[in-house]
């Protein structure tokens, strides 16, 4: 199973960039642009359009691959109270990666938010509450483990980089969402190491 891991950021990745360009007018109609306004409605926005089925499949898959890839390095660490701090915040933020299949509300609307809007929304909160703590925790969870050792200051640089861009938003969300990709992906091919 653990061969699948590294699908997820892959997936992800995938998804995002192909849907973007396919949905590029859909985007547009909803504020989005791609240097002025990058974070007006996407990537959750996706899910809105006509192949909204396949974004939110994707936060569903992603999720669940990234909770099973949490789960996965729990059994690949020593047991500590920090791995099993970090693994435990990181399934987590996982789930709330899953959690944003609920579909977003667009931003401009006559309407008053819907229920399943919120819940979009909490998840994303609730993915930075869980993912970047799970990240510090992490990264001394992997000091504490030769296999890991390498990777513990290299996921708090990815931290560092990674949790500006998330709170600047605009064109600096992309930073995030490639650090923090390439980071789960770093893991996974890791993990996969014998």
């Amino acid at each position: 199973m653990k061969r699948i891991l590294f699908l997820g950021p892959i997936l992800f990745a995938s998804v995002l960039t192909v849907l973007t360009f396919v949905e590029y007018d859909f985007l547009r109609s909803l504020g989005w642009h791609p240097i002025n306004n990058p974070t007006f409605d996407w990537p959750s926005g996706l899910a809105l359009g006509k192949y909204g089925w396949v974004m939110t499949a994707t936060f569903i898959i992603s999720g669940v691959l990234m909770a099973l890839l949490a789960s996965r390095l729990f059994l690949d660490l020593k047991p500590a109270p920090a791995s099993k701090v970090g693994t435990t915040l990181f399934v987590f933020a996982g789930l709330a990666l899953a959690a944003l299949s609920f579909t977003t509300d667009p931003t401009i609307r006559d309407t008053p938010a819907t229920w399943h809007g919120q819940l979009h929304d909490l998840s994303f909160v609730l993915l930075g509450l869980t993912l970047f703590p799970a990240m510090i925790v992490l990264g001394f969870a992997f000091r504490q483990n030769e296999k890991w050792k390498n990777l513990s200051t290299y996921t708090w640089l990815t931290l560092a980089l990674a949790a500006p861009a998330f709170a600047l938003k605009g064109a600096a969300f992309y930073i995030f969402l490639l650090a923090i990709l390439v980071w789960n992906e770093v893991v996974a091919v890791r993990l996969n190491k014998e």
